[in-house]
Formats: structure tokens, sequence, C-alpha cells
């Protein structure tokens, strides 16, 4: 039997807790360069268009019914509502809703082995958290809190979370965690302690207590489980902040050395990739995020718009439409995991489904990730003719991009190719427009508010800094008549 390791192996795995405590609890606004400000006013309101859109999606409705049936103290408000719910529960519904259709924005990966777009969902867990504790804290002082402290509290979770995820081994991923159920719930803690005002010695005694919840597995991708993932983050960060605010005590040192985060879920890490590189620079400015235009993994975008540009640039129909094969390596097609989706959470999952959507509809929005729209004749017979395969050479130019190819065969004998541009539409080398992303509001808030409600809170948001009480956010976005 080999000898217990000793405690000079584990040095390496030291450190990170006390550089995400000393970031997280002493964050203002005043040390946000102003690139940073310009993202933030981005990631924000995507965040807020997904949380609204999220809002109404079947599996919110037996999340309610849990959430009713608990009861509690009336401390925060919940996207969609004016309604007021103890403070972690809030966050929860908010949070699943931020994530309920897989439009919410993902982190871009930076350290050596991990693979391009495959580490997180940066914004719901901290929005969620900091946005909610907004209203508790309003509540508690009987002061509006203002978009200077919503931001700062925002970019607090949303770094650490970042910075967390680069250093975790990317093994933990490929196992089958849920970063961003996982990894969330440090970017929750961080954004709430913020929000909360904790000093460094209690916003590492949160981070501790995060720790001892933070969970999410793959396997429930494609049902109501994944974006629950993201909410039980943002209700699992204001716990564990809370908590410790109110003198509940947690290892101070919780994401290192032997028994640590990184040992036990990664398994190992890295610190030393992140450990001085907290605000320097800002995760959210370099490497990036990618704001989605379609409501399903990144992974997927390049190969949906090649889908989309192809049928344009060749004035195609769905009736053209023999058969399309996707070609890809493993990065691509180990997450998608449904041949043909029979449900709209399937759907996310299937490029079958995903490539179906834009040939039948030209788009895939809110509109079109319904379980209606999945299980029409239409779009059952146009998944059966899209299949995938891999191919070894995509594979071995690596996995720093996300790269693929479509090749259409048309019902005339054509054979029609196109590559997915690498520099895919909503990353950080193709980001959305202003205008672009107002769209995607739109299309989140459709039904739900009016063209007036919408460019109110666009009004708030390309300003958020500037707003004096940032719990009008909850007024404009509560669409219930509860």
């Amino acid at each position: 039997m080999s000898a217990p390791p000793t405690t000079d192996e584990w040095q390496h795995l030291t450190g990170l807790t006390h550089a995400a405590a000393t970031f997280a609890a002493g964050l203002r606004f005043e040390d946000l360069p102003q690139d940073v400000l310009t993202m933030v006013r981005r990631c924000i309101l995507d965040g807020l268009a997904v949380a609204l859109g999220g809002s109404e999606q079947p599996g919110m409705a037996p999340l309610e019914t849990y959430i009713e049936s608990i009861g509690g103290a009336a401390q925060a408000r919940r996207i969609g509502s004016n309604r007021r719910l103890p403070a972690h529960l809030s966050a929860f519904y908010t949070g699943t809703a931020g994530h309920a259709m897989d439009w919410d924005d993902t982190q871009l990966a930076e350290g050596p082995g991990r693979p391009y777009g495959l580490l997180m969902h940066p914004t719901m867990p901290p929005l969620a958290a900091a946005l909610t504790l907004s209203d508790l804290v309003a509540q508690e002082t009987g002061q509006p809190v203002d978009g200077k402290r919503l931001v700062a509290a925002f970019c607090a979770g949303f770094e650490v979370g970042c910075k967390v995820a680069e250093a975790i081994n990317p093994d933990h991923y490929m196992r089958g965690f849920h970063t961003s159920g996982t990894i969330g719930h440090f970017a929750a803690a961080a954004a709430a302690a913020n929000m909360l005002g904790l000093d460094k010695p209690t916003t590492a005694r949160a981070i501790g207590l995060a720790a001892s919840m933070a969970a999410g597995v793959r396997a429930n991708f494609g049902t109501m489980g994944k974006p629950f993932h993201v909410g039980r983050a943002a209700e699992n960060g204001i716990t564990a902040a809370m908590l410790a605010r109110a003198g509940f005590t947690a290892n101070e040192e919780a994401l290192d050395g032997r028994w640590g985060y990184l040992a036990i879920a990664g398994p190992d890490g890295d610190p030393s990739l992140v450990r001085d590189r907290f605000g320097a620079p800002h995760t959210i400015v370099s490497p990036g995020v990618s704001i989605k235009p379609y409501p399903s993994g990144v992974l997927t975008h390049p190969s949906m718009d090649a889908m989309k540009f192809l049928m344009a640039e060749e004035g195609l129909t769905p009736a053209d439409i023999e058969k399309v094969t996707l070609f890809a390596g493993w990065n691509v097609l180990s997450p998608i995991r449904f041949r043909i989706a029979r449900t709209e959470l399937e759907g996310k999952f299937s490029f079958a489904f995903l490539l179906s959507a834009v040939i039948l509809a030209g788009r895939a929005g809110k509109g079109e990730f319904t379980d209606e729209f999945v299980s029409s004749d239409a779009c059952q017979q146009m998944q059966a003719r899209i299949e995938t395969q891999f191919d070894q050479g995509i594979e071995d130019m690596g996995w720093d991009r996300i790269r693929s190819r479509i090749e259409v065969g048309t019902k005339d004998g054509r054979t029609l190719t196109r590559w997915a541009d690498e520099n895919y539409r909503g990353s950080p080398h193709y980001p959305l427009t202003d205008a672009e992303l107002e769209g995607k509001f739109r299309d989140c808030a459709e039904g739900l508010l009016t063209e007036e409600q919408s460019q109110a809170v666009f009004d708030i948001a390309w300003k958020i800094e500037a707003a004096p009480d940032v719990g009008r956010i909850f007024d404009l976005l509560a669409w219930r008549k509860d």
C-alpha cells in the first residue's frame, strides 16, 4: 500500500479562495474600466431578456407550485412578478427562468486543454443573486439600491465564477459535471456577498458554504433539470452569503488543498492560471463571452448559421432539401445527445431539430422552441433527413475554436457544402449589434410586454450604472397579474 500524500503534494492547490474572497469583498464600481462597463450593460440586458422569456416556459409552472407550497417571508421579487418571496426562493425562480431556454451567454475559455465555449453560463447566477438581493437590501434599509451597486455585485460574481471555472481541471466538465450549476454557485455567492457588503473573511466563509452545495450533472441535459442547476446556484449563493452574514462558519479555504473543491471535483486544477488575475483583465472583456443568437448551446450556433446562410445564398426552400449531413469533431458532437428531438428541451441538444428549425422557419427563436413546433409533422419529417458525422480531419484541427461544415443534398441532385464561420455570430469576434440584442429582447418579450415597456427596459439597461433604483426593473418585467 502506498503512503498517503503529504501536505506538500497539495501546495499547488492553494490561494484561490483567498484571491476570490479578496476580490469579491473589495470590488467597487469605481474600480471598473469603461470596457468592462460596456460589456456589463450588454450582459445585464441579455440576462433580463432570457429570464423574462424563460419565465413563461413550461418548467416554471411546477417550480412555482413547489415554491408557493413553501411560503415564507416576503423579502424579494422575482422576474415576471411583483409578488415577494423569501429571497433565496426568488433567486431560485429567476435563475431557473434565466436558463430555461438555454439562451443565456457563454464564457469562453483561455487556459490550456479547455474546450472553446465549454466553461459556464456566467451571467445568470450572479445576476439573479445580485438583483434579488438588491430588493432585499432596499427593504432592509428603506433605501433603493442604485445601478452602481448592482453593477459592482454582478461584476464580483461574474469574475469569481469565470476565474474558478478556468482554474478547475477541464475534466470537471468532460466527466459530466454541469459547470453552470457547479461553479455558478461561487459566482452567485460572490455576487451576494458583495451586495450584502460582507468583509473578506465572511465572503470566504460564504464561498466555503457554496462549495458544500455546488452540484449539477449533465445527465439532466434535455430536461427541466438543466435550468434547475442555474436556479439552484443562484438560490444557494444567496443562502451561503446570508448564513455567513448571520455568523455561520465554514472553511475559509474551501477551494484549496487536499479536501478543497478543486481537488475533489476536477480532480486537481491549476489556481496559478488565475490566482493573480482577478480583474486583470476581467474575463467579461478578455477572452470575453458569447451572447447567443439562438436558444441552444453555443457549440451549435456556427452550424445553424451555416445552414441559414447556405439556404439564403442558394435560394433553397424546405422542399428542396433531400438530406443534410453535419461534419464536426467530438467537442461539438458529444454534448448533442438526441438524434431526433421529440420535445423542445430535447431539441436544444439535437442537431436534427436545430437545423430543421432554420430550414423550415428561417430562424430559431422563442416561437420555434416549443413542443408544438418540434413535434409537428413537418419538423419530424425534416429531422429524419438530417444526420451528424464525426470528422477526424476537423477533430485534428483542435478544440480551440468551434469548427464544422454542412453538406446539403438537394432533390435535384446537387451537393452543396458550407463551412461554419469560426468567428461565429455572437462571439467576441463577431458580436451581436446593440440592435440585434434589442431584437432578442423583443423576441423574449413577445406577448408579455408592450413595446413601451421594452423600451423602458432598454433605457435602464444601456445606462444601468446611472439607475437610481434598480427595483424599477422588477416593475417593468412584471407581466404576470398575481
